[in-house]
């Protein structure tokens, strides 16, 4: 029987609902869709929290939804927030207003999860294989740009460059709106040298543009310009339809192109980002698949549903923590090799540790960056490992997760963890005993790799209470790699009640 599914989108400029169903293909299907012109960014943007009139707007908003939901009879529901909730100093009490009128959970996501799951909706749509792509959102909060290479992200990086913020930070200052036109290039301009570090030096195969204003090109091509719409625009056509905007008045763009009243305000400054962008990046085409966060968040909910959501992350997060690594100049093959080691060492004492899989990746993330920290200074390199992982999260990651990554790698060396740690401390009780399992195994791991020279081929573990022991195979007699191991055992032995020794 077919599952239904809700997804809603709590935006800046809008709360959008998505109901879909999967289908017996195992494919997600979107039923129908539904939007409510709430904006959150109005208030969030100038005074930091949600009035009560906006608040109120969007308590009936969802009571709606939740009637579609319930009338559509789906299964699982999943609400998530971008940038002006996650900025809005009252989001707790925004949230649990929702969650008492109308009984939906409201998650407000990090940028990075944000771009996965718009990541999911084109790639969904767009073949991203065997090219380098970027891809564009402009929300009404923050500009999302993202690019990703055979089919896998990179990077991305946030921008608050969304088309709310920049009207109600700047029309304070508007005199007439030519002027206004001119203030939103000079706060686009002050964003153009992380933009250009971020797009380098590198050819651009495809550009994808996603978000309703981008989406709103596609009519204004045939409206203004008398071209047909086929699910792309040029360079020319955006700088032709900016031009012809530009020259008319918010009313005329009501009245004339017939744009809604909250579109016809933020067309042009979501006009000029993207030019910009466009320009810097040296992109002749836009790619408009009609997708968005929303489609994203369907997909992955649909991937949890049928079970294929962990092989799909994976890959995604280790390419990202990969290139994290490689930001900050690591030894990729010991990192490759002690990741290898973890994984493999989780795999044979699954009887001692008694982790669930997920448990398993956040160990792969944290062997390949344990020593990221080198980066900074080779004393106390852990220490700095810390804190590069906590301030650049791996995409396909919660802040949970990051958490436990960033903790796990922390460990690796010297101290073991400890409650006056403040990184630790606050950790739940569940998580702190992760923790110390999955860094007791990296301590093992990163030792087959003493000499960073991964001489360790293979290796074998039995385990007959309370004795451990470890058997490797490799090149040469391993000496080095059997002291580091007997040097570091002693984590690993306080926290699984063993004693390890060496089989010869």
């Amino acid at each position: 029987m077919p599952t239904t599914l809700a997804a809603i989108d709590i935006g800046s400029n809008a709360i959008r609902l998505s109901i879909g169903r999967i289908e017996n293909d195992r494919k997600v299907t979107v039923l129908d869709n539904f939007r409510d012109p709430v904006r959150l960014g109005r208030d969030v943007f100038t005074e930091r929290v949600i009035s009560e009139e906006t608040m109120d707007a969007a308590i009936e908003t969802f009571k709606r939804f939740r009637e579609i939901i319930d009338r559509n009879n789906a299964t699982f529901t999943r609400a998530v927030a971008t940038s002006a909730l996650r900025e809005a100093m009252n989001r707790d009490s925004f949230t649990d207003n929702i969650s008492h009128a109308c009984g939906i959970d409201i998650e407000v996501i990090n940028p990075e999860e944000e771009a996965r799951l718009i990541y999911l909706a084109v790639a969904d749509k767009v073949n991203l294989k065997n090219k380098t792509a970027l891809l564009i959102d402009i929300g009404g909060g923050s500009t999302e740009i993202t690019l990703t290479v055979d089919g896998s992200i990179i990077s991305t990086e946030s921008y608050r460059l969304g088309t709310v913020r920049l009207l109600q930070v700047l029309e304070e200052k508007k005199q007439g709106e030519k002027k206004f036109n001119l203030l939103v290039q000079e706060y686009v301009e002050a964003a153009r040298r992380r933009l250009k570090k971020e797009i380098g030096g590198k050819k651009i195969d495809l550009c994808v543009g996603t978000g309703g204003n981008i989406e709103a090109f596609g009519a204004l091509r045939k409206d203004l310009l008398g071209k047909e719409r086929n699910g792309s625009f040029s360079s020319d056509d955006l700088n032709s339809i900016l031009k012809k905007l530009t020259s008319l008045s918010f009313e005329e763009r009501v009245r004339e192109i017939r744009l809604r009243p909250d579109r016809a305000d933020v067309i042009i400054p979501a006009s000029i980002i993207l030019q910009e962008i466009v320009k810097l990046a040296g992109i002749q085409e836009v790619i408009v698949p009609g997708v968005g966060l929303k489609e994203g968040l369907m997909i992955d909910m649909g991937q949890a549903v049928l079970g294929e959501q962990k092989y799909s992350n994976r890959e995604q997060v280790v390419t990202s923590a990969v290139e994290i690594g490689r930001k900050y100049s690591f030894d990729e093959q010991h990192g490759t090799s002690v990741a290898r080691y973890a994984v493999e060492l989780f795999d044979q004492t699954k009887g001692l540790h008694n982790l669930p899989l997920e448990h398993r990746l956040l160990l792969e993330a944290a062997a390949m960056l344990h020593d990221v920290g080198t980066y900074i200074s080779m004393t106390a390199h852990h220490k700095h490992t810390f804190y590069l992982i906590t301030a650049t999260p791996i995409i396909g990651l919660n802040s949970e997760q990051m958490q436990i990554v960033a903790n796990v790698a922390r460990y690796h060396r010297k101290s073991f963890p400890k409650m006056q740690h403040d990184h630790y401390r606050v950790l739940s009780s569940k998580n702190r005993i992760v923790v110390s399992k999955l860094a007791a195994i990296l301590r093992l791991a990163d030792a087959m790799d003493n000499e960073h020279a991964s001489r360790v081929s293979s290796f074998t573990v039995n385990y007959k209470k309370p004795h451990f022991t470890v058997h490797l195979q490799g090149d040469g007699d391993l000496l080095l790699e059997k002291w580091a191991l007997m040097n570091k055992a002693d984590f690993f032995e306080e926290v699984f009640g063993v004693k390890l020794a060496i089989e010869d």
